[in-house]
């Protein structure tokens, strides 16, 4: 819990009062009963796919993020491409199950990741015909993205709703793994890795990452703040999915994009409240 620093990821932006544990259920009905306005700082399962939003909207409880409907299309790695696509920002092309052979003799290597997950959480790596059996074993229990290896470098940057509606792109990060891809343990157990913020990127892939991140917000219909993955290919961006409620640990991303842009993280989170109920009210 300490190495991946989540505990009180808010405690120098709020003071929270009497702590307490219960059913989901029971917290929502108390939110609506006291008129709160949920910031919302969970991660993954339901908490991402749009379950948690539309139970906080047929309450009419105010809440920090997208709404459901786009919390549930982002989670969706292939809607989500396919969306973006349609706004402009293209990602790599995917392989069916059944043509994962003939894409591998085609490419050379090839990625494997759950749909549905967060955190680069289940990613598998096909480098030969041996690697076709954990993929075929994962499908069977799972619904997998498998997309051709992009090689280049990791990139992800952040967009955010200002209090007049408008909307801007944070300062891109560049993210080096210590060793390997940024799946889930290099992202939060591995101390080796760097995130540079703002990123060494050229002026124009920096521009580049940043009209494809308002581009892909705007065509998942994201609320409040969203955070985009990329990599960086000689021939520009290449895009590999949107998060609707990216992390907001001290670990995370985002809070190192909002420091780079100048934003107090205290006044960015007391923004997405006044957001939050001024979207519930219309």
């Amino acid at each position: 819990e300490a190495l991946l620093k989540h505990a009180r990821p808010f405690e120098d932006a709020f003071k929270p009062g009497t702590p307490g544990i219960g059913p989901i259920e029971q917290a929502l009905d108390q939110a609506r009963a006291q008129d709160r306005v949920l910031v919302l700082g969970l991660h993954g399962g339901s908490a991402e796919n749009g379950e948690l939003q539309a139970m906080c909207e047929m309450r009419g409880i105010p809440f920090t993020g997208s709404g459901s409907a786009c919390s549930h299309l982002a989670f969706d790695k292939i809607a989500a491409k396919r969306f973006a696509e349609i706004a402009g920002v293209k990602g790599p092309p995917g392989v069916a199950l059944h043509d994962i052979e003939g894409a591998l003799a085609q490419h050379g290597r090839l990625i494997a990741k759950p749909i549905r997950d967060g955190s680069s959480y289940g990613l598998l790596f096909v480098n030969s015909t041996q690697d076709l059996v954990a993929v075929r074993l994962a499908a069977k229990t799972e619904d997998y993205l498998i997309e051709p290896f992009i090689a280049g470098t990791e990139a992800t940057c952040g967009v955010l709703e200002q209090l007049d509606g408008s909307l801007i792109a944070l300062p891109p990060i560049e993210i080096i793994p210590a060793e390997g891809p940024f799946d889930y343990v290099a992202k939060y157990l591995a101390k080796a890795t760097q995130e540079i913020c703002p990123g060494r990127f050229t002026p124009e892939i920096s521009r580049q990452l940043m009209e494809q991140s308002l581009k892909a917000h705007r065509a998942l219909s994201c609320g409040g703040y969203s955070r985009s993955d990329f990599i960086i290919t000689d021939k520009g961006p290449v895009y590999l999915e949107t998060n609707t409620l990216p992390g907001l640990t001290k670990a995370s991303l985002y809070p190192k994009a909002l420091k780079a842009q100048g934003i107090d993280f205290a006044d960015f989170l007391k923004d997405q409240i006044t957001l939050a109920a001024r979207r519930a009210r219309k």
